[in-house]
């Protein structure tokens, strides 16, 4: 009886020290990828910091390159109409352009290099405005165009290209730095991948040595069953947190894409509307010197017409990717979403569309309610033109985890996987007419409400539009 009892107790000691041992063991594991998690994590927001930075040196560059554009052409308007309202614009811009310097001085300071770069390129432009205001008043004096200041000109033809080479390798050291970010990005992401991977094996072999201790050990059951179970909800949480964090991450690199396309947009704005400005001064200036009349008159107006659509579409690219200032104010958010069915109602009508809705609860979100409702008009318009033949219009919204979740839904045509990678981009349509802005501006509306917007479709079936926007915590 005595060997019984020494054998039972010898067994529990040897089944309590396994326990013991295997959840230390799974702890320290844990631990282990939690810390890992947390530095991982740590790391990300430090270069996501660094990549945003960088973002806004670029953007002020490009303000940089702008002003010096309209400085230059507020002198050129001077010395054509001789009108002084031009020198106010290029006083105003000269202001602006030492502002530019200043804020670029200050966001460079830790680095060496751009710090000699915009050291640089200030001395150049005090170079160029010292030319500018001595050809003015030349100008002035001799109320002609000299050889002075033709020479003068020439000479800051050359400083203004030597200013834009200058500014132009500061934004390439700048896109270099901010690849290597992006590659530190991806590297971490992976990091995060494994750890995730190490996370659901610990979860697993937690799993199974809990199975193992119960079969050793039926007295303990209920006490290993309770650990391995808080266990397993530790696991699942930092996994469900991991997911989180790699949504978070392609959200990023989503960001990262759209503040490109912003480039890409500013740069074309830059490089089109320079032509379009002397064109447009040129037309100006051949109608107050020779008489315009018959064919020549039409053909002026064709020119002017046609500068002026470029310039609008230049102006309506910028917009789809410029962040903009929201005028928010509380609203219910199906409210919301009934007027915009309201204005759309005539294209519902006219195209036999059935509308279905399912309202959880009537949300009330900030927002800016007019763009808002262009973002509503806009997905639903699409959905309605997906439908030439009719078809049912799907609109719900409910709230999870904190979140708005909207969904626009129809039974069109769908779209393939090329037109779905395509779909946000500038200039990207599927219809015979249109600029393919409206999603792009869409977009834009929604991220400067830090919502996200995305589509899924298939062909033949449909497509689904899902806008979450995150609620503030009572």
């Amino acid at each position: 009886m005595k060997n019984t009892l020494k054998l039972e107790s010898s067994l529990q000691n040897s089944s309590a020290n396994k326990i013991r041992s295997g959840f230390l063991a799974a702890f320290i594991l844990l631990l282990f990828s939690n810390v890992l998690t947390f530095l991982t994590t740590r790391k990300v927001e430090e270069q996501s910091k660094l990549v945003s930075e960088t973002n806004q040196l670029i953007h002020d560059l490009d303000n940089l390159v702008s002003f010096m554009t309209r400085t230059e052409s507020s002198f050129h308007r001077f010395i054509i109409d001789k009108d002084t309202v031009h020198l106010q614009l290029f006083d105003n811009n000269i202001r602006k352009l030492d502002s530019a310097v200043e804020l670029i001085g200050g966001r460079v300071s830790g680095n060496a290099e751009q710090k000699e770069n915009i050291e640089n390129i200030k001395q150049t432009l005090i170079d160029v405005v010292a030319t500018f205001q001595k050809s003015i008043e030349s100008f002035r004096h001799q109320g002609a165009i000299s050889d002075e200041i033709v020479a003068a000109n020439r000479k800051t033809t050359g400083l203004m290209t030597s200013l834009e080479e200058k500014v132009f390798h500061m934004q390439e050291i700048e896109r270099h730095l901010q690849d290597q970010r992006s590659a530190d990005i991806s590297g971490y992401a992976g990091l995060i991948k494994r750890t995730n991977i190490f996370s659901l094996l610990v979860a697993i072999l937690v799993t199974l040595y809990s199975i193992v201790v119960f079969n050793e050990e039926n007295r303990a059951r209920k006490k290993a069953d309770a650990a391995a179970t808080e266990f397993r909800k530790q696991l699942e949480k930092r996994i469900e947190q991991l997911g989180e964090l790699n949504t978070e991450l392609i959200d990023l690199r989503s960001m990262e894409k759209y503040a490109a396309a912003g480039r890409i947009a500013r740069t074309m704005a830059h490089e089109v509307r320079n032509p379009l400005t002397n064109i447009n001064l040129a037309i100006e200036q051949l109608r107050s010197e020779y008489p315009v009349e018959g064919d020549a008159e039409m053909f002026f107006e064709m020119v002017k017409r046609n500068s002026d659509r470029i310039n609008k579409l230049v102006s309506d690219l910028l917009n789809s990717t410029r962040l903009t200032q929201l005028n928010k104010q509380p609203v219910h958010i199906d409210d919301l979403l009934k007027m915009s069915l309201k204005e759309a109602g005539d294209r519902v009508t006219l195209k036999h569309i059935a509308i279905k809705t399912r309202f959880d609860s009537n949300t009330e979100i900030e927002v800016d309610v007019d763009k808002m409702k262009i973002v509503f008009l806009n997905v639903i318009v699409n959905a309605i033109e997906a439908m030439p033949d009719g078809g049912e219009l799907m609109l719900t919204t409910e709230t999870q985890n904190n979140k708005l979740i909207i969904k626009i839904s129809d039974n069109g045509a769908g779209m393939n996987e090329e037109q779905m990678t395509k779909l946000f981009e500038p200039f990207f349509t599927t219809k015979k007419q249109g600029n393919g802005l409206g999603l792009a501006n869409a977009q834009n509306i929604i991220l400067n409400h830090n919502g996200t917007i995305k589509a899924e479709s298939e062909l033949g079936v449909g497509t689904t539009f899902t806008i979450i926007f995150n609620l503030s915590k009572a």
